[in-house]
C-alpha cells in the first residue's frame, strides 16, 4: 500500500515506521515543518526529496497518488488535514484527538461516512492485550453485568511536566484540554467495557501545582540559569540527560549528544522553569459519568504519580476485577457470603508486550493495514464513527469543570447537531 504522512513526530513515526518495516507499505510522501523531521524521513523511508514538504496542504494537493493518509500534525491542525485528505479519495488513520473542536468532530465522522471512506482513529489501548484480555473477561459473564467502575490515569510526575507544562500540549488555546488530549483513551475504553453510552457527566480539577506561586525560592526563568536547580526534581537536566537517546530527550532536539540536548534546554521550551511556562491545561481533574442502565464511573487523571500507567477496578454483579496495565496483570475475586468463607482469587499476568502503549501501536497498524488490504475499513476497532462519542464525552467534561453544572449528553449532542 501507499502511505503519505503528515507530521513526523514521534507518533507519526511509529505508526509509519511499523507501516513500512513491518508490514511493507511504501511510504510516498512526508511533511513536516522541521527539515531535519523530513531528512530523518528520507533517510528511513527513501520517500524521493521532491515527496518531502513542509507544508502539509501542499502534500495532499500535489501527491499524485496514495491509498491513505496518516494525520499525525498537531491537534488543532487535524480538521483541514483530515477532510482535505477525505477530498482527495483517501481512507485515514488519524492520530487522537480527531479534533479538539467537537463540531469538527462530527464533520469528519459524517464525510467519511457520506464519501465511504476509513478514518481510523488512533485509540490504540483498544488494541493493546492488557484491555483486550479485560474486555474479554467482562464479556464473558463471568462476574454478571457492569455496576460501576473506577479508573485512573497516573499520568507521571515527570510526563505531565514534559508534555503538559513545557510541551506541545501545555495550553489548550494550542492543543487540546487535557482530558481530551491525553484521556479521550480513556472515555473511549469505558465506552467500550461498558458497551453503552453515556448519559451524564460531571467533572472537576484545575492547574493546582505548575504555578509561579509553587516556584523554589531563588529559583530563575530557565533550569540552566537556576540557583537551586540541584534541589529540584524538575531540573530539565535530570529529566533529559540521562534518557539521551530515548524518550522524553528525543523530543528536544535531533541532536542526541550530551551537547545537543545542553543546547536545546538553552535555546528551547524545554528548558524552561515548570512553574513558570505559559501552561494552562489541569494538572489533575476528575469526572463522573452515568451510563446507560444506572452503570456508574469515576475517572481519575492526575500528573501527581510517579508511575506511569493505568488502574481499573470493575464491581459487578458476581465479582470484581483490578487491573494494572504498567504491570500487565488483573485480578479477579468472585463474591462470597461471608467474611469467614474462603474464596479464591485468579490473577492473569499479561506478560511482557512489544511495542509503545503495550502492544495497542502494534495492533492499530495491523488492523488499519488488514483493512485497507481486504476493502473492510468499516469493521475497523476504532473507527472514527466510533470514536466521537469519547469525543463529546471529553468536551462535554470540560464544559461541566468549567461551568460546574452537570452535563447531559444526548442534550449536547442535539445542541452540536442543530449546528451542523
Amino acid at each position: 500500500m501507499k502511505l503519505a504522512l503528515v507530521g513526523a513526530g514521534a507518533r507519526g513515526m511509529i505508526y509509519t515506521r511499523y507501516a513500512h518495516d513491518k508490514l511493507g507499505d511504501e511510504i510516498v510522501a512526508v511533511a513536516d515543518r522541521h527539515p531535519e523531521k523530513l531528512e530523518r524521513a528520507r533517510r528511513l523511508f527513501g520517500t524521493p526529496e521532491a515527496m518531502l514538504f513542509t507544508d502539509p496542504m501542499e502534500l495532499i494537493r500535489t501527491v499524485p497518488e496514495a491509498d491513505a493518509l496518516i494525520v499525525a500534525s498537531m491537534d488543532r491542525d487535524h480538521y483541514a488535514h483530515a477532510m482535505a485528505g477525505l477530498d482527495r479519495g483517501w481512507h485515514l488513520l488519524l492520530e487522537k484527538p480527531i479534533s479538539p473542536d467537537p463540531l469538527e468532530c462530527l464533520k469528519i465522522s459524517r464525510k467519511a461516512t457520506e464519501m465511504g471512506l476509513s478514518v481510523t482513529v488512533c485509540h490504540v489501548l483498544r488494541y493493546s492485550p492488557f484491555f483486550v484480555r479485560l474486555k474479554e473477561i467482562l464479556d464473558s459473564g463471568q462476574l454478571g453485568k457492569i455496576i460501576c467502575i473506577d479508573h485512573t490515569e497516573n499520568v507521571g510526575n515527570f510526563h505531565i511536566a514534559h508534555s503538559f507544562v513545557r510541551g506541545n500540549w501545555r495550553n489548550s488555546d494550542l492543543a487540546s484540554p487535557i482530558i481530551m488530549q491525553k484521556s479521550c483513551h480513556d472515555l473511549d475504553i469505558l465506552l467500550w467495557l461498558t458497551g453503552k453510552s453515556a448519559v451524564q457527566i460531571s467533572s472537576f480539577g484545575s492547574l493546582t501545582y505548575f504555578r509561579p506561586e509553587n516556584a523554589p525560592e531563588g529559583s530563575a526563568e530557565r533550569c540552566l540559569d537556576c540557583a537551586v536547580a540541584d534541589e529540584c526534581r524538575f531540573d530539565a537536566r535530570k529529566a533529559y540527560l540521562p534518557v539521551i537517546g530515548s524518550w522524553p530527550a528525543d523530543v528536544l532536539t535531533q541532536d542526541q549528544t550530551v551537547e545537543g540536548i545542553l543546547k536545546a534546554l538553552r535555546e528551547g521550551r524545554y528548558g524552561r522553569c515548570v512553574y513558570r511556562c505559559d501552561n494552562n491545561v489541569c494538572d489533575h481533574q476528575s469526572t463522573l459519568i452515568e451510563f446507560e442502565d444506572g452503570i456508574t464511573a469515576t475517572f481519575t487523571l492526575s500528573g501527581m504519580t510517579n508511575r506511569i500507567c493505568r488502574t481499573i477496578h470493575v464491581m459487578c454483579e458476581n465479582g470484581e476485577l483490578w487491573g494494572d496495565d504498567g504491570k500487565g496483570e488483573i485480578r479477579i475475586s468472585p463474591f462470597r457470603s461471608n467474611d469467614v468463607d474462603g474464596y479464591q482469587e485468579r490473577v492473569i499476568h499479561i506478560g511482557a508486550v512489544s511495542g509503545d502503549h503495550s502492544g495497542g501501536d502494534q495492533g492499530l497498524m495491523e488492523d488499519f493495514s488488514y483493512g485497507l488490504h481486504h476493502m473492510r475499513q468499516s469493521d475497523s476497532r476504532s473507527s472514527v464513527q466510533k470514536s466521537v462519542e469519547s469525543h463529546l464525552m471529553a468536551c462535554a467534561a470540560e464544559k461541566s469543570r468549567l461551568s460546574g453544572q452537570t452535563v447531559r449528553l444526548a442534550e449536547y449532542e442535539k445542541e452540536l447537531l442543530q449546528k451542523l
